[in-house]
């Protein structure tokens, strides 16, 4: 994997961490909001839930329209199909081995029983 994607990754899996950032996402996901909106659903600070959303725009996850004085905040789950398809990759990973394994463990019963009717 590229340095590129590495460091998007790590953007990615850093931004969402956190459960007061991974809330701001499943609240964008229901419509796009105003940051003082936002910012009035949690117990922490306006300053505090800025710097979360400063980080969840740095990954990619967010975006950020001004409309007047209002700054408009929009999800956008796009960068979330890498980190998809890097868990993707090892799932098939594990699933694969799990099957290795269950084959294994299937043959090595089969032939345990085959000894012992022969004894």
């Amino acid at each position: 994997m590229g340095e590129y994607k590495t460091t998007r990754l790590d953007e990615l899996f850093g931004a969402v961490s956190d459960g007061t950032r991974r809330a701001i996402l499943a609240r964008l996901a229901q419509s796009d909001a105003r940051v003082t909106e936002l910012a009035s659903a949690f117990p922490i600070s306006l300053n505090s839930t800025s710097k979360h959303i400063r980080i969840l725009e740095r990954a990619g996850l967010v975006t950020r329209s001004v409309q007047g004085r209002e700054h408009v905040l929009s999800l956008n789950a796009g960068p979330m199909a890498e980190a998809a398809e890097w868990i993707e990759f090892y799932r098939r990973f594990w699933e694969d081995r799990l099957a290795a394994l269950e084959a294994f463990v299937i043959k090595k019963r089969g032939t345990d029983q085959h000894r012992s009717k022969k004894q």
